[in-house]
């Protein structure tokens, strides 16, 4: 059997690791020398693909409702019952939301809906931010499941990619259908759109396989970044009481996640953002306003949401740069692989 110094050398030579050889790694115990030397090969790596320097996307939320699609790890679903009334923000809501983390300097600037948010709408509101910002500002949707059509729609409305996951469990935790996921990806891309993604929500239940198939499906289709984040329990829902993974642990995840992807794969994301996750080759944070997930606060910027300013600090404290501009990771080709 290989050793985890062998598999490195084999990512490190610019070799695919196959789903056998992610399991051993992630099966390491988080503590161990063997997986603190993979997080130190992914953060060499992660520095290597994007110069030493991370980072920084602001995501802000059009909505906040009650989605009948009920993703058992989301503050949103309906069956959780956490939100009593819905919130919608206006045209010059949203769009002082965007300049705000356009001020702050972000590398992009996030749109986020609940599934159900009426396209139309989620088009005329995206024009209407468009026109409220610097024409190099890159602008990212995060809505649902959507067609070709509505795809080139997204893309003549001024965005330049899409945040889109295969959730782990999807179809199990969550009403949706991971074919109509999978098939919006190929529509985002057929339509010109970049695609982030992730390995998502990862809790103490999901097994070394499950994450291995997830890291090998993300590498799949060239995703402008992948990366990996835990799962943060929603208090009082049933979902809560299968617990959180560690730091560590999530840490271990992402660094195998890197050493997992394609060296075309230049980002690499973690959520919440963390210092160990830095330090294990996370290039990606996002900063939050609005509302939020994995919130019980209708304004995250109140709870769990992180600011700009903070994700600067945690990726100094860990050793990187920021970088200033325009995200690369969207300006990169993605190639159709699903």
């Amino acid at each position: 059997m290989k050793t985890a110094k062998d598999l490195m050398k084999k990512s490190r030579d610019g070799y695919p690791l196959k789903k056998t050889e992610l399991v051993y790694l992630l099966g390491l115990a988080p503590d161990s020398a063997e997986s603190y030397a993979v997080m130190a090969e992914a953060n060499r790596l992660s520095k290597v693909l994007s110069d030493g320097r991370a980072e920084i996307h602001g995501q802000f939320a059009l909505n906040l409702a009650l989605c009948p699609c009920n993703c058992l790890f989301c503050s949103f679903a309906k069956i959780n019952a956490v939100f009593a009334e819905e919130i919608t923000l206006q045209t010059d809501e949203a769009a002082a939301y965007a300049r705000q983390f356009e001020r702050k300097g972000v590398n992009a600037v996030f749109v986020m809906t609940t599934a159900k948010y009426g396209f139309d709408r989620f088009i005329e509101m995206s024009r209407e931010i468009r026109r409220n910002l610097k024409p190099e500002t890159i602008l990212i949707a995060n809505i649902g499941d959507q067609t070709l059509e509505n795809a080139k729609k997204l893309k003549d409305s001024g965005y330049a990619g899409v945040y889109h996951a295969l959730r782990l469990r999807e179809g199990i935790d969550t009403a949706l259908s991971p074919q109509k996921r999978m098939e919006s990806i190929r529509n985002f891309q057929e339509a010109g759109l970049a695609v982030g993604t992730c390995v998502e929500p990862v809790g103490p239940e999901h097994t070394n396989e499950e994450l291995a198939e997830m890291i090998e499906f993300t590498a799949s289709f060239n995703p402008s970044y992948s990366g990996a984040a835990r799962r943060i329990p929603i208090p009082g829902t049933k979902m809560a009481k299968r617990g959180m993974i560690s730091e560590l642990r999530m840490a271990q995840i992402v660094a195998v996640t890197r050493l997992g992807m394609p060296q075309t794969v230049s980002g690499n994301c973690t959520h919440e953002p963390c210092t160990l996750g830095a330090v294990a080759g996370a290039n990606l944070f996002w900063a939050e306003l609005g509302a939020n997930p994995r919130d019980i606060e209708a304004r995250t910027e109140e709870g769990r949401g992180d600011t700009v300013e903070h994700c600067a600090l945690l990726f100094r404290e860990s050793g990187w740069d920021v970088w200033h501009g325009p995200s690369r990771y969207y300006n990169k080709r993605n190639d159709l692989q699903l």
